[in-house]
């Protein structure tokens, strides 16, 4: 039980009335309506924040995960009030959950802050969901704990094994070819996505669990138990019981676990898992809110002797439940501890040179997690490439990407965010190669909240001859699951009067990816002369598309909004 000195949140931070007795004695009056006595007010309380939605299928089985956290935070003597936050579900929300992740972030960070808590567990998995999470956490001066739903498990399909949602583009892009009916695909269909839970493979939901724990801000172990399983379930009892104690305690807040060295760990581990390139734009956002000055060019320097170590789709063949099977992020972990800082402590408490010392070496089943001495493929997963086309800089996930297409040089065929992009790339007299480079542009924050459209299908007639893979360049962003030869984030962005703005079709682009290097092949003068007549295009007119394409930050400061 909590010593004498210790006041419950729900004696401070009162609300205003002009009478601070009247307050308190008006908000016990109203949770005796909830059923509280002065027993469970004098507790601790932990704020749990719920994303379950009927629009995010990735939390379908959040009810559970919130019941469990309950109940550890009440076996350790605490008051769990859970409270409601947005819900971004990737899938069904128009035109990208990234438009909102700044949403979701201003609302959590301002509930933490307003509402009686003494600490805060945030459960959530989806995509954008631990990234505004993730930043809220930076923002508060409360300690904080994150806890995901896990990833879902994989399905069977005419013999072969499936998991969104790389199968997803595999599949339909093998409709696209001609090689799948329409019957074909929607048999598929329900085999890919079979359970509760984030995607089956390392998209972006995955690895942002990782870095989570990895920055330790989620209990050793969190990363990769599967959605449906009672390791989750076990997880967040113990999340709950945690939580009690950092509320008693009152620390350690967020900023103090998000430290430089935290940060890195974490990039070094991203190389590691060849993990989603939106991750970028997500870490740069949330350091920048802890106070951690990480750049771009540091996912490619911090990382370059990192080789890639993690089996996983894309990168590699196995789903997460095989990865969670080889011993998950602390296996990892473990095999890395050489290029480690392993004094940083997260909400663990625990150094973490202490919890390796309790994990042991990696063995030979442990087939998905690779030793350092015979990777699964070379350092740079991740390269972060400049040059004329992006002077601010363009990422792209090397470990995904076609070896004959790492240096290419080819005509642009450019199309805009706003054109019916998939009936001018399905007309079968389109004049294009698989020499071409595909661009496209006004698919950036400011243009279009930066969608994940950057891996553009391939042309119907070249996909139907073989073609599996072009170079594509965009201001977008493109899924963590996605795969191919594709660059993203350009920046500045085409609606900023980026370069991306004065490529015309047939403009030769050359892309160097040993070099590091994106170039316009136009004359510098030529460029001035196109940009000079651009016009930026019109502003959305109200609510918040407005205020967050006035005051968005690029890609490369983390997209965040600037006044936060």
């Amino acid at each position: 039980m909590p010593n004498e000195e210790f006041t419950s949140a729900i004696d401070r931070s009162r609300t205003a009335y002009g009478d601070d007795g009247f307050s308190r004695y008006l908000r016990r009056a109203f949770l005796a309506s909830r059923g509280y006595d002065d027993v469970d007010l004098d507790r601790p309380v932990v704020g749990i924040a719920v994303t379950a939605s009927d629009y995010n299928t990735c939390h379908r089985d959040m009810p559970a995960l919130l019941a469990a956290v309950r109940r550890g935070i009440l076996e350790a003597g605490g008051l769990p009030m859970d409270f409601p936050t947005i819900s971004l579900g990737e899938i069904l929300t128009s035109p990208t959950s990234m438009l909102f992740r700044n949403l979701m972030a201003m609302d959590t960070e301002e509930m933490i802050r307003a509402l009686p808590m003494d600490a805060a567990v945030l459960l959530g998995g989806c995509d954008k969901t631990v990234p505004a999470q993730l930043m809220a956490a930076a923002s508060s001066d409360k300690p904080v704990m994150l806890e995901v739903v896990g990833p879902m498990m994989t399905g069977s399909w005419r013999g072969q094994r499936m998991g969104a949602c790389t199968d997803c583009r595999r599949v339909w892009g093998e409709h696209r070819a001609g090689n799948l009916t329409s019957a074909d695909v929607t048999e598929a269909r329900s085999e890919l996505v079979t359970t509760a839970g984030t995607c089956a493979v390392m998209g972006t939901a995955s690895t942002m669990a990782c870095m989570a724990e990895t920055l330790g801000m989620m209990l050793p172990g969190g990363a990769t138990p599967g959605a449906s399983t009672g390791e989750r379930l076990r997880h967040g009892v113990a999340t709950g019981r945690r939580a009690v104690e950092l509320a008693r305690q009152g620390a350690p807040a967020p900023r103090q676990v998000l430290t430089r060295d935290a940060f890195e760990n974490a990039v070094k581990v991203l190389a590691a898992l060849g993990g989603s390139t939106n991750v970028l734009v997500h870490m740069i956002a949330v350091a920048r809110r802890a106070g951690v000055d990480l750049s771009l060019a540091d996912f490619d320097t911090i990382g370059a002797k990192v080789p890639l170590l993690v089996d996983c789709k894309p990168s590699g063949a196995n789903y997460m439940e095989d990865f969670h099977r080889s011993g998950g992020l602390p296996a990892l972990l473990k095999e890395l501890e050489p290029h480690l800082e392993t004094s940083t402590v997260g909400v663990s408490g625990h150094a973490l040179a202490d919890l390796l010392a309790d994990t042991d070496a990696r063995a030979d089943w442990q087939h998905v997690i690779r030793p350092l001495d015979d990777p699964l493929g070379p350092p740079g997963a991740l390269a972060v490439l400049t040059g004329s086309l992006a002077p601010n800089g363009a990422v792209i996930k090397t470990s995904a990407a076609s070896p004959s297409l790492m240096q290419h040089t080819g005509p642009a065929f450019v199309v805009d965010a706003d054109q019916d992009i998939a009936s001018i790339l399905d007309d079968p007299d389109l004049d294009v190669t698989p020499e071409h480079i595909l661009v496209l542009r006004y698919a950036g924050p400011i243009a279009a909240g930066m969608p994940e459209a950057g891996a553009l299908p391939i042309p119907a007639k070249l996909a139907r001859n073989g073609t599996r893979d072009m170079v594509r360049i965009s201001d977008a962003r493109m899924s963590g699951t996605s795969y191919g030869t594709v660059v993203l984030h350009c920046d500045p962005e085409a609606a900023a009067g980026g370069p991306l703005a004065a490529v015309r079709n047939g403009d030769l682009i050359r892309l160097d990816i040993p070099a590091r290097r994106l170039d316009l092949l136009v004359d510098e003068a030529e460029v001035r002369r196109r940009l000079a007549g651009f016009t930026p295009p019109p502003l959305p007119e109200r609510g918040w598309r407005r205020l967050y394409a006035t005051t968005v930050l690029p890609p490369s400061q983390g997209a965040d909004l600037s006044f936060l």
